[in-house]
């Protein structure tokens, strides 16, 4: 008697336990940010998700009815987005099949056994999508467009037990990682950047973290290996027309040896000789320019091939993970992974609920001195200020950069103004949205939240740019020689973009891109108020006003991005023609400009003998016509070759016509 009641209270123990919620933890930037938690309902999951990044972040609820396989019936989904727009989304029976709705598109299909992404799904649903196409045979059609393919690379046994480690690739230009418990349910997405994983297990995340590096080190290790040629001797390209951004000037019959890492000679090509053995490119006239450079970005592994096919040779990494920065810029320096030059600037902020990225994270003055050190001791250039740091630690954090050579920038903190900023040593600003909070101070005294945004797209349009009050903030500029990093782009998308419709920054490549990712172009921007859509508009138009007028005065631009690798630097570059900039002047900015910026022109930024051979072939005249600058065809870097159409075919992009 007393072994049937055992017997039935671990049954009912069982089916508690399988009926009790999972918990996890939303890490960002190594910081503890949120929640998701997966509730078992009948014939499903109902999962919650959300997260705060400074003052961003998502919040959704979802239900999945699920098939015996684990792909969804049915799914419904409702919360704010990572802007904090509202939205509905469904998918489920109807139609001709099955048929899905949100703001950003609606669609249907014949076709039953497909798994649906979802637009706004939690990691959970990572998950969810390896199981499924692991018990369908490791392949799975997606709707509404694509196909997964999953591979399980193998197993680890932690304190919650074995787990799983998937490779899923189909969803965006390379694998994704995601681990399953012994149930084949969803353990963990982890990344340096942002981790959802079993409450309870963040102790793990490091294990995690260097067993899947493993994996994804040798998934770039064979791509540098299939797209990448390091010639014998070195390389002598002919015919080629070739742009000096010292002159602005294009000279056409040129032929440019490098020997190593480095240019041997330039000279018109009957006057050049090629030394015996050296491999020779026939540049049919392409135009041959300095490699490209991004001065903002934070990247991960796949931006290095994005970059180096778009010809970016140079990034500056504008705050990361300082292991995982450091170990990209070795692989990418060795070969053994395809990559840019990288400069590394640290990021530093203040503690609290608004507080960036990072683990640097100062109070005190010791405490800012202290994280000074630390970055230029591991051989950093520059110190990035973010916008939780306290005012009265900016003199402090600067004083302390320039007497270790370090470069001083960053968001202007709040309750802090650009003027105020630049006033205590700041050598450059980032984000054009700064230079207007400047004249919206008592309207926005606290730049951590999303009004940082919200304020511009619906103030900047009403600033007269010509006022005495602004022509005094560019006089100080001017006079400080103050450098700034509009990232233009990325508030253009904010203030244009509207959900259903391609974002205009990016329409003209959206359809070169996996269809995943293309996707993320239809979600929108700002959640724009009821009558402003106009405004927001207008708003966008003055970003490129104010840029033409600082290239007016004479103050320093430099071309960084804050967003998707290569191909948003190209919609930089436009932006600043269509702000008024002639072409070769923009890709001054973009090449000798930046180099000078970072005291590095005597070996970088143009192609002349002695100088580092980071050299580009465009097929098209980009200083004529600056939309040419998306057809980069070879990409020469550190004396080795790229083709960036392999390059491109490897990442699931259509390479530019």
């Amino acid at each position: 008697m007393r072994g049937r009641f055992g017997f039935l209270l671990a049954l009912l123990a069982a089916v508690a336990g399988r009926a009790q919620t999972l918990r996890y933890t939303v890490l960002v930037g190594g910081n503890r940010a949120g929640v998701q938690t997966a509730e078992r309902v009948p014939g499903g999951w109902k999962v919650h998700y959300e997260y705060n990044d400074r003052g961003r972040g998502p919040k959704v609820d979802t239900v999945y009815r699920l098939e015996q396989g684990g792909r969804p019936l049915s799914a419904e989904l409702s919360g704010n987005d990572y802007l904090k727009s509202p939205f509905r989304e469904a998918f489920g029976p109807g139609g001709r099949g099955v048929r899905w709705e949100s703001p950003a598109e609606k669609g249907e299909s014949d076709d039953r056994g497909a798994f649906f992404v979802s637009f706004n799904g939690p990691p959970f649903e990572l998950g969810l999508l390896a199981g499924a196409a692991l018990a369908a045979g490791d392949r799975m059609r997606l709707l509404p467009a694509g196909v997964v393919s999953c591979r399980r690379v193998g197993e680890t046994s932690i304190g919650a037990g074995t787990l799983t480690q998937v490779e899923v690739s189909g969803l965006g230009f390379a694998p994704a990682t995601v681990w399953l418990d012994s149930e084949g349910t969803f353990f963990a997405a982890v990344d340096p950047w942002g981790t959802t994983i079993r409450e309870g297990s963040e102790s793990s995340i490091d294990e995690l973290l260097a067993i899947q590096t493993k994996s994804e080190k040798r998934f770039w290790a064979q791509l540098s290996g299939r797209c990448l040629r390091t010639p014998k001797r070195g390389i002598v390209v002919r015919n080629a027309r070739l742009f000096d951004p010292a002159t602005l000037a294009a000279k056409e019959g040129i032929s440019v040896v490098v020997e190593g890492a480095r240019i041997r000679a330039v000279g018109r090509d009957a006057d050049v000789r090629a030394p015996e053995g050296f491999d020779s490119i026939d540049a049919h006239g392409q135009t041959l320019m300095p490699g490209l450079w991004d001065m903002h970005v934070h990247v991960g592994d796949v931006d290095g091939p994005l970059n180096i096919a778009a010809g970016v040779t140079t990034v500056r990494d504008l705050g990361n993970d300082i292991d995982r920065a450091k170990a990209l810029q070795t692989d990418w320096r060795d070969g053994s992974a395809i990559g840019p030059r990288m400069l590394l600037a640290g990021l530093i902020d203040g503690p609290g609920p608004f507080q960036g990225p990072t683990k640097v994270l100062v109070s005190t003055p010791e405490e800012a001195r202290a994280a000074v050190d630390r970055y230029a001791d591991l051989g950093y250039v520059q110190i990035k200020i973010y916008s939780s740091v306290a005012p009265k630690l900016v003199p402090v954090i600067v004083e302390r950069a320039h007497t270790r050579r370090l470069r001083v920038s960053g968001h202007v903190p709040a309750f802090m103004t650009a003027e105020q900023a630049v006033a205590a040593g700041y050598d450059e600003i980032q984000h054009v949205n700064f230079l207007f909070l400047n004249f919206f101070f008592d309207r926005v005294p606290d730049t951590r939240t999303p009004a940082r945004f919200t304020a511009v797209a619906e103030g900047a349009a009403s600033l007269d740019l010509s006022s005495p009050r602004v022509q005094t903030f560019l006089d100080l500029l001017v006079a400080r020689g103050t450098v700034i990093d509009p990232t233009v782009t990325v508030f253009r998308s904010m203030f244009l973009a509207r959900s259903g419709s391609v974002d205009p920054e990016f329409a003209q490549v959206a359809d070169r891109l996996p269809p995943v990712v293309r996707r993320g172009f239809l979600a929108g921007g700002l959640p724009v108020p009821e009558g402003k859509d106009a405004l927001y508009r207008t708003s966008a138009g003055k970003l490129l006003d104010m840029v033409a007028m600082l290239h007016g005065r004479g103050i320093p631009i430099i071309a960084g991005t804050d967003g998707l690798a290569g191909f948003t630097l190209d919609r930089e570059l436009e932006n600043y023609v269509a702000a008024g900039i002639p072409a070769p002047e923009v890709l001054r900015i973009a090449t000798l400009g930046a180099a000078h910026v970072m005291k590095m022109d005597r070996d970088s930024g143009s192609i002349a003998p002695g100088k580092i051979a980071d050299m580009i072939l465009v097929d098209g005249e980009p200083d004529r016509r600056i939309s040419d600058i998306c057809r980069v065809r070879t990409v020469i870097h550190d004396g080795r070759v790229i083709e960036a159409a392999a390059l491109d075919a490897a990442l699931g992009i259509t390479p530019a016509p």
